[in-house]
């Protein structure tokens, strides 16, 4: 008789999946809950001491590690020698296995658990039988998800067996859980004793969403997800209403709320091709929302808006009458959110803004390979900036000072930002030199730029981006330093008045 062994910890489904094998003609081993459940329900089973012969013990860590189980799964059923050394041992072929892991995942999600709890989640047994099985899917069934029952038991049902090309796929399922399932715990013992850069980077992510197309129409795309989420992130945004976040959408939401993490004042960020158009502070995320929409009230146009105050209803009424992509959020009001609704397309989206200061490490992808570092999570503090020229900045240039700092870290690289000292009023992103980012900065600010500080993310190689910013009224600067003509920089802004501060950091972002 055709053998099938079940020993799930996921139980979704798996009385009908008996019953099913049982009808046609499979004779199902169990164990542990399994059996208890598929039991209750009436369902005949044999358990794993009576196929092995031999009891669970150590609290159940073993069990089915035993040659009866791993000979019946890996046996090849074309070669004579196999067949014959399972009939000398007495070993039953089993042509089905579906297994499902402790939840080992679900275990350290819990921040109360201890380590000891979370080594007792380590399924031996369970990726033992699943690779058997996988590994002889030209004769084994191996089943992971119960997803997979229905098409099972279908193919069972049409022509009394699985085809060798669903055993495949099924196998290749089995590989890809087990390996995410070993990720995961090398992941959780590899931070556990504090190791930084491991010989064998092992991640493992969850498919999210399939995506219509990636950054341009004629590339495939999908969102996935780490498989510990993070809470303050778009891929932890609940959607309550709008169309589905494309690939370039979730690229920008993704930058604009790592820009909000440096602000706890009323603040909106206004964010376009991952580079912010407006960010505006105030004493009310209405007021905020003023300074960021008139930082650039062109570029916001289909832009991304993150706000970290719920968004009321005179802060929808303004956000309404403009094309925008998407509003994130930790709450949206019920009148805010009726009249937002009125837009179709609109994506709108809250999520957990309580743990916004969690960091983690940044992963990029390049040709063959990946890059892995520490997020920038530096932020100097002004006490331990140096001012180098002979004027002082004022106390509200000070202020301005530290507003441009915290939004010019953000930008792309060459990165200029002129700020007052609640709203950015002039931003220049990714220039090939520094001083074209001041160009384009000053341009955009217009009459603006005389009341503004510059922040540079690099230092200035040469003088002529402060002589720029000095004939249109620039007072303040803030940047790194650490150029060998620095001195050049500070001759200059003397020359003109300015009072630069170095901070002793740079800021790229490529």
């Amino acid at each position: 008789m055709t053998r099938a062994l079940l020993s799930v910890s996921d139980k979704t489904g798996i009385v009908d999946f008996a019953q099913g094998l049982i009808e046609s003609g499979v004779e199902i081993i169990s164990t542990g809950g399994t059996k208890k459940v598929l039991d209750e329900a009436g369902v005949k089973t044999l358990s794993i001491d009576e196929v092995t012969g031999f009891p669970e013990m150590m609290d159940g860590r073993v069990k089915t590690l035993h040659p009866k189980i791993h000979g019946g799964l890996l046996g090849r059923r074309d070669l004579p020698s196999h067949m014959k050394a399972m009939a000398e041992e007495e070993i039953h072929p089993i042509d089905f296995v579906c297994v499902n892991l402790y939840p080992f995942r679900e275990t350290i999600l819990n921040p109360d658990t201890t380590q000891d709890q979370a080594i007792e989640q380590i399924d031996i047994g369970g990726p033992s039988m699943l690779r058997s099985a996988a590994k002889n899917h030209a004769f084994v069934t191996a089943i992971v998800d119960p997803a997979d029952y229905d098409l099972v038991l279908a193919e069972m049902a049409e022509i009394g067996q699985t085809t060798l090309e669903t055993r495949k796929k099924l196998a290749a399922k089995v590989f890809r859980h087990t390996a995410a399932y070993d990720a995961l715990i090398a992941q959780y013992l590899t931070d556990a004793v504090g190791e930084k850069e491991p010989e064998n980077l092992t991640l493992t992510y969850v498919r999210k969403q399939d995506l219509r197309y990636g950054e341009n129409s004629h590339q495939e795309a999908a969102f996935y997800q780490s498989a510990l989420p993070q809470s303050y992130s778009i891929a932890c945004a609940k959607q309550l209403h709008g169309k589905e976040l494309s690939y370039n959408n979730i690229r920008d939401a993704d930058a604009a709320l790592r820009i909000m993490r440096e602000f706890s004042e009323p603040t909106v960020v206004a964010l376009k091709h991952m580079n912010p158009c407006g960010i505006g502070s105030g004493e009310s995320i209405y007021s905020a929302w003023k300074a960021a929409f008139e930082a650039d009230p062109v570029s916001i146009f289909g832009g991304i808006i993150v706000l970290n105050r719920e968004v009321d209803l005179e802060t929808a009424e303004e956000m309404h009458r403009l094309f925008l992509e998407i509003i994130i959020a930790p709450s949206f009001s019920q009148e805010a959110l009726a009249i937002l609704q009125t837009k179709k397309n609109i994506r709108l989206l809250t999520l957990d803004f309580n743990d916004s200061l969690k960091y983690t490490e940044e992963v990029v992808s390049v040709l063959g390979g990946l890059l892995v570092q520490q997020e920038d999570e530096t932020m100097e503090m002004s006490e331990d900036w140096t001012v180098v020229t002979d004027r002082q900045p004022t106390e509200g240039e000070k202020i301005a000072l530290a507003f441009a700092w915290k939004a010019v870290k953000h930008v792309k690289s060459n990165a200029i930002v002129l700020a007052n000292q609640h709203q950015t009023v002039g931003i220049g992103a990714g220039q090939m030199n520094r001083v074209g980012s001041v160009k384009i900065a000053i341009e955009q600010a217009e009459d603006k730029a005389k009341d503004a500080v510059l922040a540079s993310d690099a230092y200035f190689p040469m003088d002529d981006s402060v002589e720029y910013a000095a004939k249109y009224g620039i007072k303040a600067i803030i940047q790194p330093g650490g150029s060998i003509k620095d001195q050049d920089s500070i001759d200059m802004a003397n020359k003109y008045g300015i009072a630069m501060v170095f901070t002793g950091v740079r800021h790229f972002r490529h």
